[in-house]
């Protein structure tokens, strides 16, 4: 089954606030996002500055810092809705920090957030991890990136 074919219904709202400069298109986003939902659903991805990412990551987390990926799930059901807030500055230095291309490490944060929307969580134990990695590559490899780990 390609990833296209797993959800059958998208609205998708991407929002470049932080300008476009180094943030991918949005028929890249509406693949990545297709191929990490497999429910009708409703999802804002915007891609924000680091003051943006620091103060949503304080507000809502309590971690005064900007951060890579955000997930603000809101509805999770027979439909999915949520919004992904994503800091391109936070992931351009750790895509060229672990030798990535940008392009694949902003795919996997897609990825990744999606899959939090969708209740997927590493941070509530090794196997829930376990399980969330390796969802994560099975998506990446039928999008054509390499391994994220």
């Amino acid at each position: 089954m390609t990833p296209r074919a797993r959800l059958t219904e998208l609205r998708l709202s991407v929002q470049y606030p932080g300008g476009r400069e180094g943030a991918p298109t949005r028929p890249q986003v509406r693949r990545w996002v297709r191929a990490a939902c497999a429910i009708p659903a409703e999802v804002t991805v915007r891609f924000v500055d680091a003051g943006e990412g620091r103060s949503l990551n304080r507000d809502y987390r309590g971690k005064d810092y900007a951060t890579n990926v955000l997930s603000f799930p809101y509805e999770l059901g027979a439909r999915l809705s949520g919004d992904l807030v994503l800091c391109l500055p936070v992931a351009a230095g750790e895509a060229k920090a672990q030798g990535k291309e940008a392009e694949a490490h902003i795919a996997h944060l897609v990825v990744h957030g999606m899959l939090h929307l969708q209740g997927y969580d590493h941070e509530t134990g090794a196997e829930n991890a376990e399980h969330m990695e390796i969802k994560e590559r099975e998506i990446l490899l039928a999008l054509g990136y390499p391994d994220p780990y």
